[in-house]
């Protein structure tokens, strides 16, 4: 039974995005939120996505697009798309719930997280490319229609220093990175793929305890594109499509679930020969297995060759 007043919230702008949305959903019931769950929906939404996200959330609500229409500033970044993110602005305006965590469509919870709802607004974790500013793809806040108002006029009178909501958030917000430290979420609250690689060890020590991962960057767990991901990042894709095609009708799960196969088996793959180096290197080789003289002798003739 959901708390009242309180929920969950995200944005689907695409029917690509909604795949992500019905994931956000999914994982928040299978880890016993008590909240409600909310997405908001542009109007291109297709009908057939319309109804699979009705089936996973308590509440679907329309929404008009709002751009940015700042195309320099997203040039930048090199992600002219994000200008729809300012879309992102309509959940202050949901004043039935008195207090929500917004989670982007390509996020994946990983554990209960009701504690977010202890924090206040505007509570988020920092982004790894400049610390000093949070990243917007999971936050707490208030809805409130006067809070809205005040970013509308903010985004007019300032703009937005990335061309996106988080560069406007960020601005509106300012306080945060020296205000009250509670409002700092840890950064396991929104863990992304570029802490696999910008401080490995640690992500080595603190991975483990991740509470949502951030599929950040143009390819998504649903885009199929090939490109190049750690090991523990194909892992959380892996987790991403179980979580996806849980509940996926016999009728698109087909293709869907080749795909899924293809990339955990490949992640499975890679933790295999991660595992067997580790105990080659310990000096505990499989003598009477893998490591025979003649599974070396063909992998020698093969590096020659």
């Amino acid at each position: 039974l959901a708390t009242a007043g309180e929920a969950f919230v995200t944005l689907a702008t695409t029917d690509s995005y909604c795949k992500g949305a019905v994931v956000v959903a999914r994982s928040l019931r299978r880890h016993g939120t008590t909240r409600s769950t909310v997405v908001m929906v542009t109007p291109n939404i297709s009908e057939q996505s319309r109804f699979a996200l009705k089936d996973v959330f308590d509440e679907v609500i329309p929404v008009d697009v709002m751009d940015s229409d700042d195309h320099v500033h997203l040039s930048w970044l090199g992600r002219p798309e994000l200008g729809i993110t300012f879309t992102k602005l309509h959940c202050w305006t949901l004043t039935q719930y008195s207090k929500c965590v917004f989670l982007d469509a390509d996020t994946l919870v990983l554990c209960n997280v009701d504690e977010l709802f202890e924090r206040d607004e505007l509570s988020a974790a920092p982004d790894p490319g400049w610390p000093d500013c949070f990243n917007s793809g999971v936050f707490v806040f208030r809805p409130s229609l006067h809070t809205h108002g005040g970013l509308l006029d903010h985004a007019l009178q300032h703009g937005s220093f990335d061309g996106g909501d988080q560069g406007l958030l960020n601005s509106f917000f300012s306080s945060w990175p020296a205000g009250d430290i509670s409002k700092r979420l840890p950064f396991v609250y929104n863990l992304n793929a570029s802490s696999f690689y910008s401080y490995l060890p640690a992500f080595q020590q603190f991975g483990h305890n991740a509470k949502i991962v951030h599929f950040l960057g143009a390819g998504k767990p649903w885009s199929q594109r090939e490109e190049s991901r750690s090991l523990t990042m194909q892992q959380f894709v892996c987790l991403w499509w179980k979580e996806y095609l849980s509940d996926t009708t016999s009728s698109t799960a087909g293709k869907q679930q080749q795909v899924r196969t293809s990339v955990c088996s490949e992640a499975e793959a890679d933790e295999e020969r991660l595992q067997h180096r580790r105990l080659w290197e310990a000096g505990r080789a499989d003598y009477l297995g893998r490591d025979t003289f003649q599974n070396i002798q063909k992998m020698l003739d093969r590096f020659l060759d």
